[in-house]
């Protein structure tokens, strides 16, 4: 992904603009670098005088560590996936976090319950952020209330354009759900060496100048108050703990192996939060299907938490 200088640049203005850092304030860095969320939990608190913490490495994996690390290092300033949040309100503990003054949320959708659990065990406010990394991490934003559900994934930050569209680019009505196209300084160049990617999510913007582009999220949403409300995908990209997952791809890294004749991937969710990717697979014959070795192996590269959180599943169906 090319991302301009000046798209990360505008992100981290405003988020000073709008959350206020001071020197005595102090962020925790856990998110690994690979992921977009850590570009300002590294920029913001250097920028500003305020202190960063390091977790050690695979620490954002261990609730628990958290919460003693949290305590231990009086963070006021801290970054969730809200499946990770889940897990993370579930240790005893917090109580005493009584120095944490914000919880920042980005990643996936955030549920209102987890929502409300903030709001009943942390004195900290709670804030809702939205954006892909091919618009320089996060475009909108919401700071949480109680009682709004779902959650929204609010307005605009600086110098972005949001459009609601339907299939033929032409702008919806409030309430109405339409595919979410973003515009602004914060947009990426494109795919760095697939450029019939970049041609097919990177389009013109009929709304601006000539030669300006926006970016087709394929995300489902709709104006409700002036805030955006995320629904969903309009294709069948899933997200699992804040990562893109395309089970297609899955599913033909599966089908590949000589074993297998068919295969479907989905997220199940048997508890609430708690998402999975699970592999239903047809075998030739009488043979066995592939093991886990076998998908971590696979040209189909998604980030080996998935399988260490037992999310790969393989059930053989006749």
């Amino acid at each position: 992904m090319l991302v301009p200088h000046r798209g990360i640049v505008n992100r981290l203005s405003w988020m000073q603009a709008e959350y206020r850092l001071t020197g005595d304030d102090r962020v925790l860095q856990k998110t690994p670098s690979s992921f977009d969320v850590s570009v300002w939990e590294f920029f913001w608190p250097l920028l500003t005088g305020a202190t960063m913490v390091l977790a050690r490495p695979g620490g954002h994996r261990e609730p628990d560590y958290l919460v003693r690390l949290i305590g231990d290092e009086r963070i006021t300033t801290v970054h969730f996936v809200p499946s990770m949040l889940r897990e993370f309100l579930a240790e005893p503990g917090l109580a005493g976090l009584t120095g944490l003054r914000r919880v920042i949320c980005s990643g996936e959708a955030l549920p209102a319950e987890s929502r409300d659990r903030v709001h009943d065990l942390l004195d900290a406010d709670l804030h809702n952020l939205y954006g892909p990394t091919e618009a320089s991490v996060d475009v909108t934003y919401w700071k949480c209330e109680p009682g709004v559900t779902p959650v929204p994934i609010g307005e605009p930050v600086w110098n972005t354009r949001v459009y609601v569209l339907d299939h033929a680019l032409r702008p919806v009505a409030a309430g109405v759900p339409g595919e979410l196209y973003l515009a602004g300084v914060q947009l990426a160049r494109g795919y760095h060496g697939r450029s019939g990617l970049t041609a097919e999510r990177f389009v013109a913007d009929p709304f601006a100048d000539p030669g300006d582009r926006m970016y087709r999220t394929g995300d489902l949403v709709r104006w409700r108050g002036g805030t955006l409300e995320y629904l969903g995908r309009t294709d069948h990209q899933v997200k699992i703990h804040g990562f893109r997952v395309e089970p297609g791809e899955i599913e033909a890294a599966l089908t590949s192996h000589p074993n297998v004749v068919q295969a479907t991937v989905m997220v199940r969710e048997d508890r609430p939060g708690d998402r999975r990717l699970v592999a239903y697979l047809v075998p030739a014959g009488d043979t066995k299907p592939p093991t886990r070795s076998y998908v971590r192996s696979s040209p189909v590269r998604y980030p080996d938490t998935l399988c260490r959180r037992r999310s790969c599943c393989s059930t053989r169906c006749r």
